[in-house]
């Protein structure tokens, strides 16, 4: 009996697989938040989000001018509004929606769309557009490496910001 338990004890290890798990992502996952503030439990808007980095590249060698870009990496971009906000003169409800850019020189076009769990921007269908509007691009002297998304209020005028590499740009919003 004890030759057994020790013959299975040698033996068990090598029946046992380890679990195979990947390496850390490298556009890890994100979100920005609306309110800010930790102290603040009830969001109105949640933005989850893929970091691509530029890894000495620049924003438009990675994202072309004048197609629709994901607006991160991986996963398009999912933004959960917990409450009707407005956007220009669009009005969005409560509900989780996708988030596309397309980049110009000077401008970018914002997208909502209706469609959810889109990997990339390879299956995105303007048919499923909600909100589009234009936005002038400003450049940054300091260079953000990670792609960034981040929330801000002045004024009682809450504002989504976009920034990669030298290019930034806005989104104004009210909630409703």
């Amino acid at each position: 009996m004890k030759k057994l338990i020790i013959i299975s004890l040698i033996i068990c290890p090598f029946f046992l697989q380890a679990q195979n798990f990947r390496d850390l992502d490298k556009s890890p996952m994100d979100q920005a938040k609306y309110p800010t503030s930790n102290r603040v439990t009830e969001k109105i808007v949640v933005i989850t989000y893929s970091r691509p980095q530029l890894n000495e590249r620049s924003f438009q060698e990675i994202v072309p001018y004048n197609k629709v870009w994901r607006t991160g990496a991986n996963e398009a971009t999912e933004i959960r509004l917990f409450k009707p906000i407005k956007i220009g003169d669009t009005n969005l409800q409560a509900g989780t929606y996708t988030i596309f850019t397309i980049p110009e020189e000077e401008k970018v076009t914002f997208i909502i769309n209706s469609a959810t769990n889109i990997w990339g921007s390879y299956s995105y269908n303007s048919k499923n557009d909600t909100l589009r509007i234009k936005v002038p691009l400003t450049k940054s002297k300091k260079s953000l490496e990670a792609f960034s998304i981040a929330f801000s209020e002045k004024n009682d005028q809450p504002k989504i910001h976009f920034g990669w590499d030298y290019v930034r740009f806005e989104i104004p919003f009210n909630v409703l």
